[in-house]
């Protein structure tokens, strides 16, 4: 493992030594410009007439001047792009933290494009982008491979393209989808997923076929960004209850920056209605709960700590923390609690588990 900076307690807020495996890393392009040489001549002459420059959701999931978007610290004084390349992410997090391994992802806005032969082009470029600008430059890097988010037989393909690759452990799907992932339009992408051995990554972040909410558009960003919980909900209830589970009993999911204080009520509730309703869904063999386990990791952040230590500890006992947390910076977005608010508050023998070996795990990195 890398030697371990003096300045890594700044970043963990705790004065932590062991491994670090940090499950939720955003990488962003700079422009445009560093994905056209990755596209067929015809979407240059496309994007040239056309005059796109960027997916239009991409500043409506992460407005460019919000701490949300980019902690202050780390968003260069030099007007670039925060995570644009390799030397500030060393010189933010892998060094700094002594990273074993990091798992980034590249949210574009790339859902948005209905064109689904511009989506399919798309989805190629940034993933030999991902390939010649972090995987290739990094070993320490492993990566999420994009794919397009309204065709399931195009965004399969491009799982088999890319999935024998070493360096992709996960498919990137949004938050916000055209369907919920338990619909049985989506069983090739999951069948693709689990057939290459990789985890699909459900991230904050999306574009729907209708309004954000179920019963319309919000107003403002701060009421989507809250009620993306919502969906967090959505999507697992639709995932466990339709089956998928059943269907590919060896698939694994990871939640990405939707935290986790959330879920423990929301179990317990799956739970609760499962026992009166399961005649209507007989395949739900077992408490969804026990299904989420055996299946679903989250990365801590935003760790929502609530008032209280208390409240946090509380949370974490509920959820049963051992198995199913993973540390994840997600640099460079701004959150209020370190890790070491809730490190603070893990049982002893958990800590190792959430920093590192949870994801180790999870991810099949071997041993470091």
């Amino acid at each position: 493992m890398p030697a371990v900076a003096p300045d890594r307690p700044d970043l963990l807020g705790t004065p932590w030594t062991g491994a670090v495996i940090d499950a939720d890393l955003h990488v962003n392009p700079p422009s445009l410009e560093a994905i056209r040489p990755y596209l067929a001549r015809q979407w240059l002459e496309w994007i040239d007439e056309t005059g796109f420059t960027a997916p239009a959701s991409l500043v409506t999931k992460y407005p460019p001047g919000s701490s949300v978007t980019c902690a202050a610290r780390w968003r260069p004084a030099d007007g670039r792009t925060p995570a644009s390349d390799l030397g500030l992410l060393q010189e933010h997090v892998l060094d700094p933290l002594g990273v074993e391994r990091a798992v980034i992802s590249c949210y574009w806005g790339q859902d948005a494009i209905r064109n689904p032969d511009f989506a399919a082009a798309l989805a190629r470029a940034m993933n030999d982008w991902l390939v010649d600008e972090w995987l290739d430059r990094d070993p320490r890097l492993r990566a999420t491979a994009v794919v397009p988010s309204h065709n399931p037989a195009d965004a399969a393909a491009e799982i088999d393209r890319v999935g024998g690759h070493p360096g992709f452990v996960q498919v990137f799907l949004p938050l916000w989808s055209p369907k919920l992932y338990g619909n049985r339009i989506w069983l090739p992408l999951f069948e693709a997923i689990e057939r290459h051995d990789l985890v699909a990554g459900l991230h904050y972040g999306g574009s729907s076929e209708g309004a954000t909410t179920g019963t319309g558009w919000a107003t403002w960003f701060l009421e989507e960004y809250v009620s993306a919980l919502g969906m967090c909900w959505q999507q697992l209830t639709s995932m466990i209850c339709e089956g998928l589970f059943q269907r590919y009993p060896t698939l694994r999911v990871s939640l990405l920056e939707t935290g986790f204080t959330w879920l423990a009520p929301f179990l317990w509730r799956l739970d609760k209605e499962w026992k009166g309703l399961r005649r209507e869904v007989p395949w739900v063999d077992r408490l969804p709960s026990d299904i989420f386990r055996e299946h679903v990791k989250v990365a801590v952040q935003p760790i929502g700590a609530g008032p209280s230590p208390d409240d946090l500890a509380r949370h974490v006992e509920w959820l049963g923390s051992d198995e199913i947390l993973m540390f994840g910076s997600d640099y460079p977005h701004g959150h209020e609690h370190p890790v070491a608010t809730l490190l603070d508050v893990l049982p002893e023998a958990a800590r190792a588990k959430v920093m590192a070996g949870n994801a180790r795990a999870h991810y099949k990195l071997g041993d470091g």
